[in-house]
């Protein structure tokens, strides 16, 4: 067996080994015997892992966001609540760990809000959403704001 045809086995058959083999590599400098195409792979999705948790934090934040705004369940507000605040968190985590997908932020936003809201329609068909995210949806106010204490003093 070749060196890349092992290389490629330890990939397909035990990724954490072939990682932590990389890794030790890596440390040595000895690239001669890296699993360069495997490895390129990795960090594309590595890269690809982050956006896609970006959005789909978003996704579970602004849907209940939509819920605790305007569906009328008080029973359910504490529990919409406490997600919003786990969210927050952990998307406040991500952007401390990946400041990065800060830029990302609008690209990210306007794909999240679009599937949340359908999911929230779909969920309560009676319920009239907004078409548009009716406050500001820069990072600050979207990971602190509690746009519903806003919404009831309009009224």
């Amino acid at each position: 067996m070749s060196p890349t045809q092992n290389l490629n086995s330890l990939y397909e058959q035990d990724i954490l080994l072939w990682s932590e083999d990389t890794v030790a590599k890596l440390k040595a400098r000895d690239f001669d015997h890296l699993d360069i195409e495997h490895l390129i792979e990795e960090v594309e999705a590595l890269g690809i892992s982050q956006k896609k948790e970006l959005i789909s934090r978003l996704i579970v934040l602004l849907e209940h966001l939509l819920k605790r705004l305007y569906v009328n369940l008080s029973n359910d507000y504490n529990g919409w609540e406490r997600t919003i605040r786990t969210q927050r968190g952990e998307l406040e985590i991500l952007l401390d760990a990946v400041p990065s997908l800060s830029s990302r932020w609008e690209p990210s936003f306007d794909k999240a809000w679009q599937i949340a809201l359908k999911n929230v329609r779909k969920e309560y068909p009676q319920i009239t959403f907004p078409s548009e995210w009716q406050y500001d949806r820069s990072i600050e106010p979207i990971l602190n704001g509690d746009f519903w204490l806003e919404s009831s003093e309009e009224n």
